[in-house]
């Protein structure tokens, strides 16, 4: 209640984009609307509807913020608020990109959805539609998603891949019958078109010319969008609950945190809790460092592609060599995903070829040819480990195309429909699996890990 009663209302202006499905376009307008309020002059807050790791690189990209998540899922309603208003504090706008379509949540439903969020974070929305091959029907579908469920929040229309001569003719049809303003377009650009492989899409440090494609998407919308009535109308969302964000502690042990292409993954709310419990954050690359940097108290290696990168990772001999030496020091060591793929014995390429890894768990993986065990999990430990007593809780996501032969009993997933299977493989000083975790759905968590370094850090110090 003390927390409460410190609470008082801030406005952020906000807009949220969103579409009929996935395909529709709404991070090529996402990156044009960004892009474009930078130039500007503007401070931009953007978030991510839906557990995604891809769409907000290129944000941040833009941006030069972290970007962060609105995910119903994950976080409460005051929590995905509170997210908002504290990361939003000191921005001219927050800028959310929508996840799938509007109303497509778990399942059948729309809970977690787009839709979800906007209610839940009272924030006007614009529908991004691509209307080629339609006349009339586009007028049809955009009230449809205006009516499917009430209330709604959105406030008008955005059209992709149209024609310049086009534009007049679908605006006229869109706004006669759905009374919903339309905002602007976007023409195609075949020159920004972004490629995609079986994750999603490549992600933004591997885009070639990626600034240029920016500034051209930021030239356009300054040229095809009313810029000025978006701002005008994100200005309309309410104020919202707002408290300070906990300050962080001093820098209590250092933590080496895998950041190049083939470990990438990163949920930004992670980082930003380790730091709040003592972390420093340290950079290293399994792909191109010979060794692990100095002075570690504790390891974290996210998800990303190390199936893209099998004869670079298990050629750095000189690398495994230092991450076996720092294992058999007992170093905490939390690997989420692709992180766990390279903790195991070999990864197999689709041709059968074997890479050994750092064989540091046991457990042989190989990629295939379709997503496995693909959404949201609660996890609940199965016994006590670097992240916490046995029945700790935490909320995660899978997202892979890879799987293992041991992919591990210590943890219980169970998905929202109630299939259960067993994950995650736990030693003394090891938390590893494929699900990834999101930190601010359980503190103690991270703060459990932190704790295991710190205690390393101890015994090293007294050394």
């Amino acid at each position: 209640m003390e927390e409460w009663r410190m609470e008082q209302n801030r406005k952020i202006p906000r807009i949220m984009l969103s579409a009929a499905s996935s395909g529709s376009g709404k991070t090529t307008m996402t990156a044009a609307l960004l892009g474009a309020f930078r130039v500007r002059g503007l401070c931009v807050q953007s978030l991510k509807c839906g557990p995604d790791y891809i769409d907000p690189m290129f944000h941040t990209h833009i941006t030069g913020r972290d970007t962060y998540h609105a995910d119903p899922f994950f976080s409460d309603e005051r929590q995905m608020q509170q997210i908002l208003t504290q990361t939003a504090a000191d921005a001219d706008l927050a800028l959310l990109e929508g996840a799938m379509g509007y109303y497509d949540g778990i399942g059948q439903t729309e809970q977690a959805s787009a839709y979800t969020v906007s209610q839940a974070l009272q924030t006007p929305v614009l529908l991004v539609v691509a209307p080629k091959g339609m006349g009339c029907s586009v007028a049809a579908l955009c009230k449809g998603f205006l009516e499917f469920r009430t209330p709604n929040l959105i406030g008008g229309v955005l059209l992709n891949q149209i024609r310049e001569g086009m534009y007049a003719f679908y605006k006229e049809i869109i706004e006669r019958e759905t009374g919903l303003p339309v905002y602007g377009y976007l023409p195609d650009l075949p020159q920004v078109h972004l490629e995609s492989r079986h994750l999603g899409l490549m992600t933004a440090g591997e885009v070639a010319q990626l600034d240029e494609k920016i500034r051209l998407l930021a030239e356009t919308a300054e040229r095809t969008i009313d810029l000025d009535g978006i701002l005008q109308l994100a200005a309309t969302a309410p104020p919202l609950p707002f408290s300070p964000a906990p300050q962080q502690m001093e820098k209590l042990f250092r933590l080496g945190v895998a950041q190049d292409a083939a470990f990438c993954f990163y949920y930004a709310e992670n980082l930003h809790m380790l730091e709040q419990w003592g972390a420093e954050l340290v950079p290293f690359s399994p792909l191109a460092d010979d060794r692990l940097p100095d002075g570690l108290d504790g390891l974290y290696l996210g998800g990303g592609y190390p199936e893209l990168y099998l004869k670079q990772l298990s050629g750095n001999s000189t690398f495994l060599e230092s991450l076996r030496h720092a294992s058999a020091k007992k170093i905490p060591i939390f690997a989420e995903c692709g992180g766990f793929l390279y903790l195991q014995e070999a990864i197999l390429d689709k041709d059968g070829t074997e890479y050994p890894m750092a064989q540091l768990l046991p457990g042989t993986a190989k990629l295939g040819e379709r997503l496995c065990r693909f959404g949201y999990v609660t996890l609940t430990a199965q016994q006590d480990s670097i992240l916490g007593e046995a029945g700790t809780t935490i909320r995660a996501h899978e997202f892979h195309y890879a799987d293992s032969t041991e992919n591990g009993t210590a943890f219980l997933a169970q998905r929202p429909n109630g299939r259960q299977w067993q994950a995650m493989q736990v030693t003394e000083h090891i938390a590893a699996g494929f699900p990834h975790f999101y930190f601010p759905s359980n503190p103690a968590v991270p703060r459990a890990f932190a704790q295991a370094c710190r205690k390393f850090r101890e015994g090293r110090d007294s050394v």
